[in-house]
């Protein structure tokens, strides 16, 4: 019989491998065996991958189909996936969404206003748009999964 776990709890224990295993299973929209997550993950035997998929199974945050594959089936807002959010199978980078958006703008406003086009305007929307990117980019490659 699985215990029933606390939000302190599954915070606490879901750290180093496993949160690992919990990542990569998060960025997976398919059920997913012990296997591949022992070789993916570089985990020196089945065992040791079997044993964090324990953990995650009996915090309740994924579940195993019937072929003996494990899949996701509750996403636990854990700090390091703060700065991302889940769109189909993708983990995207928060800023992207403020950077699309300031350089949907700055584009618009260039069209818009071809013959009469504010330095100061292209100035500032050109920063906020870089800086956007940057940090997005920056996020992105810092991913933990």
């Amino acid at each position: 019989m699985a215990k029933k776990w606390r939000e302190e709890d599954t915070l606490y224990n879901l750290r180093g491998k496993t949160l690992k295993v919990y990542l990569y299973l998060l960025s997976k929209n398919e059920s997913i065996g012990v296997r591949e997550v022992q070789r993916i993950l570089g985990f020196s035997s089945p065992s040791v991958a079997f044993h964090h998929i324990e953990k995650l199974l009996n915090m309740g945050l994924i579940e195993k189909d019937n072929y003996g594959r494990y899949y996701t089936v509750k996403k636990v807002d854990v700090d390091i996936l703060q700065p991302f959010t889940k769109i189909g199978k993708f983990m995207l980078p928060r800023l992207s969404f403020y950077a699309s958006f300031f350089t949907t703008l700055t584009v618009t406003y260039m069209i818009q206003n071809l013959n009469s086009l504010d330095l100061y305007a292209i100035i500032i929307s050109s920063a906020a748009t870089l800086t956007f990117w940057y940090e997005a980019i920056r996020t992105w490659i810092k991913k933990p999964f």
